[in-house]
């Protein structure tokens, strides 16, 4: 692709731009700035809708007593499992153990402030969240 083929369509990035390579007038690969392209906006969009979406059914599930806060705010910060084990520095199978309502609320101060500091928050805000 050469520079001037590059696509400048506006979307999710906003202010932001990304590099891309294309082919300069000398026919050299050259750096070239770029505010996105309509199918990546697409794919974005689309994304975006799906993370609000596992937010949203996360919430319900947190004031359905079904799962603990951990659940939200691993969604709300476009968390997985893996990701929040390793910021937290324990095992899946702990993380995932404390997705349950009945083992988080005996987790101690210093458990709960592995995953506040994670998301962000105060230990009291993890332990008082009900949606």
């Amino acid at each position: 692709m050469k520079q001037s083929e590059v696509p400048q369509d506006k979307g999710h990035l906003n202010s932001l731009k990304e590099v891309y390579y294309a082919i300069d007038e000398k026919g050299d690969f050259s750096q070239t700035l770029s505010t996105g392209w309509d199918a990546k906006n697409i794919v974005q969009t689309e994304t975006f809708k799906i993370l609000e979406e596992r937010t949203e059914i996360a919430l319900q599930k947190v004031q359905n007593g079904e799962v603990s806060p951990i659940v939200y705010f691993m969604e709300k910060n476009k968390m997985d499992l893996s990701i929040l084990s390793s910021y937290v520095s324990m095992w899946k199978w702990r993380v995932k153990r404390h997705f349950k309502p009945a083992v988080f609320t005996k987790l101690n101060d210093r458990v709960l402030k592995k995953y506040a500091d994670v998301f962000e928050i105060s230990v009291e805000e993890l332990k008082s969240f009900k949606g």
